[in-house]
């Protein structure tokens, strides 16, 4: 696939680990094309009428670790050839080249990650980008995979590192998505391609004070109590960092319940939600979109960005299908 593209390229990746490690995978792989990377607007699961304008310049573009909405990656394909690899739920877009083998009913035990997708597609050994995007996704929850854990644990023992580096490093990628620096996390993919040894990533000044700051906020935020309706826990957080995931996967892990988080101030017309939950949230995924809604996920996360005037109705949607039996 990658022999036949040429001309001028266009990497568009999810801004957290996962997307990141993809980014580099890609660029390592195309070194010898023209070609350069971007991420969305920072919290925007969609690109905008101008970044749509601006990225339809390009001979191909490569979708990395984003269900972006079908309308998009057709406008896109009026005049690029679109590659699109990525693991989360949604619809098989036939009219591109679209890998998600999630969607096409794979197990997804076996394709955890993104990073791992394109790793595998294009036949690397096991490396750490493609384990850090695995860890960015599931944390600690990947060591109940056995595969992966012992995969995770091979790679720790032979390159004289631990788990909690990996998790590190992964903290410390996120760092720059969630202070909101997109030119950072732009560049992070081109950072890795310099590194030779896994702990340079952990030595990375810069990234190591930005997570010194989020971890002052986020345990700020986890300090303050929790509000439970009909055993759903609900939390409505004011932070200009996007550490609404984060403190999702906090609250959702330590409580074992679902949970759902509102952020009031990332942006300033819409809000942020994020849905942590037991039950299959395809349903409610769909249900958002259906409502015009910027929504996106996997089996168990629902994200969401929602205009300020439309939250409080979209919220008892939620909450109806966490209390009621649909989608188990």
């Amino acid at each position: 696939m990658f022999e036949k593209i040429d001309g001028k390229g266009l990497i568009i990746h999810h801004w957290d680990t996962d997307g990141i490690c993809c980014a580099k995978l890609i660029l390592e792989k195309l070194k010898d094309k023209k070609i350069k990377n971007v991420i969305p607007t920072i919290g925007n699961y969609y690109l905008t009428e101008e970044e749509l304008k601006k990225y339809s310049k390009y001979d191909y573009v490569i979708i990395l670790d984003m269900s972006l909405p079908p309308d998009n990656v057709l406008q896109l394909a009026k005049k690029s050839k679109i590659m699109i690899f990525d693991h989360h739920l949604g619809n098989v877009i036939s009219q591109v080249f679209h890998h998600n083998p999630i969607i096409k009913g794979e197990n997804p035990d076996l394709y955890p990650s993104a990073s791992w997708i394109v790793n595998d597609y294009l036949k690397n050994k096991v490396n750490l980008y493609a384990l850090l995007g695995i860890i960015g996704d599931h944390e600690q929850k990947i060591k109940n995979n056995f595969d992966f854990n012992k995969k995770i644990g091979e790679f720790c023992q032979e390159n004289n590192l631990t788990f909690e580096d990996l998790h590190k490093m992964v903290y410390l990628l996120d760092s720059n998505y969630k202070i909101g620096d997109k030119k950072a996390v732009e560049e992070a993919p081109y950072e890795l391609l310099k590194i030779n040894k896994p702990r340079e990533i952990l030595n990375n000044k810069k990234w190591n004070k930005n997570l010194k700051n989020l971890n002052n906020e986020i345990n700020k935020i986890l300090k303050t109590p929790n509000e439970k309706i009909n055993n759903i826990i609900f939390k409505k957080i004011d932070t200009t960092y996007n550490i609404i995931s984060t403190v999702t996967r906090r609250i959702s892990w330590d409580t074992g319940k679902d949970t759902l988080i509102i952020n009031t101030g990332f942006f300033n017309d819409k809000d942020q939600i994020y849905l942590r939950c037991k039950k299959n949230a395809e349903p409610i995924i769909k249900k958002g979109k259906e409502l015009g809604y910027k929504c996106g996920g996997k089996k168990e996360v629902l994200g969401a960005v929602v205009p300020k005037d439309k939250t409080n109705m979209f919220i008892e949607e939620i909450m109806l299908f966490l209390e009621n039996k649909q989608g188990d």
